[in-house]
């Protein structure tokens, strides 16, 4: 381990701070390799908090230095050089090997330091993901956190994030996806909607009342299910308002202007103190999985690692969630 560590240390000291003017070889690289991630200077600025005259300074830096083209540029587009692109290669390397060796030797205790870029889905993140955030923070007084909400699927190298909280299915096969949680889902409506209506005793009656969609998670079907009759059945329907908005779903439920599906978290009051009802509690929709992605590396900096271990004890003890279902 000493002698490893040794390899590394004088591996990176040599690009780091060797003569030079006293240039940061390091920052020079690590701008470098923002700029082809983001796709653009400006991306490179914004992610790395600096200025696009500063990043556009490092790249013509590290040309001078190296004594090659890296990047040709047009008003429209940036494409790699061969040199370029083994330079890329090279500074991934580096960097890593960096960041590796600032944990062993500068940060014994493995306490981490820095800045965490996380992206949330807008209402888990804004409500149910702020009491394990804060405790993170409080645990590990020299971190800051960028709590990115949106509920598109994350771009980890355009964006600078380093993990992001996923609700539902994966469909990134590329990318480590570790399961946390589930979320169960059912079937709501307010007393005043179904007052207009007959009793609902059958799954199949459900068809009749007035449907709202939340359009990331269903349509105009979905599938419900009852552990007690282990059975299962397709409802279909015209909705009558879409969303993608969890909040603005609920809120129209609450309404009356008809029946959804809502995850459980975001009902249980409503339905606790009588605002909503439980349609057919038998009857449920698959409960969503909550998931912790982050990209595939050989090396993952302490502020990752401490988050993970972090969120995946706290994620089935927050209100409505459980932990996930085996099988």
């Amino acid at each position: 381990m000493v002698a490893t560590a040794k390899v590394k240390l004088i591996y990176v000291s040599r690009m780091k701070t060797i003569k030079n003017s006293g240039i940061d070889r390091i920052d020079l690289m690590q701008s470098f390799v923002r700029i082809v991630e983001s796709g653009s200077l400006s991306a490179a600025a914004t992610q790395l908090n600096t200025t696009q005259p500063t990043i556009s300074r490092r790249l013509q830096a590290l040309e001078a230095m190296l004594g090659v083209k890296l990047l040709l540029r047009t008003t429209h587009a940036m494409k790699l050089t061969d040199d370029g692109q083994r330079c890329y290669q090279h500074a991934k390397t580096l960097i890593n090997c960096w960041n590796e060796l600032e944990d062993d030797l500068t940060q014994a205790s493995d306490e981490p330091v820095g800045t965490l870029k996380v992206r949330a889905p807008h209402a888990f993140g804004q409500q149910q993901l702020i009491e394990p955030l804060v405790r993170y923070l409080a645990q590990y007084p020299q971190m800051s956190v960028d709590w990115q909400l949106n509920d598109h699927s994350p771009d980890f190298i355009h964006d600078g994030i380093d993990c992001a909280i996923h609700v539902g299915d994966i469909t990134d096969t590329t990318m480590v996806a570790v399961l946390l949680a589930e979320v169960p889902r059912f079937v709501v409506a307010s007393p005043e909607l179904l007052a207009r209506y007959p009793q609902i005793e059958k799954v199949e009656q459900l068809a009749t009342l007035p449907w709202l969609a939340l359009s990331s998670f269903y349509r105009t079907h979905i599938l419900l299910k009852s552990s007690q009759l282990n059975a299962s059945h397709q409802l279909e329907f015209q909705p009558k308002f879409s969303t993608d908005s969890l909040f603005a779903l609920r809120n129209t439920i609450l309404s009356g202007v008809g029946v959804g599906v809502c995850s459980a978290w975001i009902v249980q009051d409503d339905i606790a103190q009588g605002r909503l009802v439980q349609v057919l509690p038998q009857w449920c929709a698959a409960p969503l999985p909550v998931y912790l992605m982050y990209p595939y590396a050989s090396y993952y900096p302490a502020r990752l690692r401490k988050f993970l271990q972090l969120i995946r004890e706290a994620m089935p003890g927050i209100t409505g969630t459980r932990a996930p279902s085996i099988g």
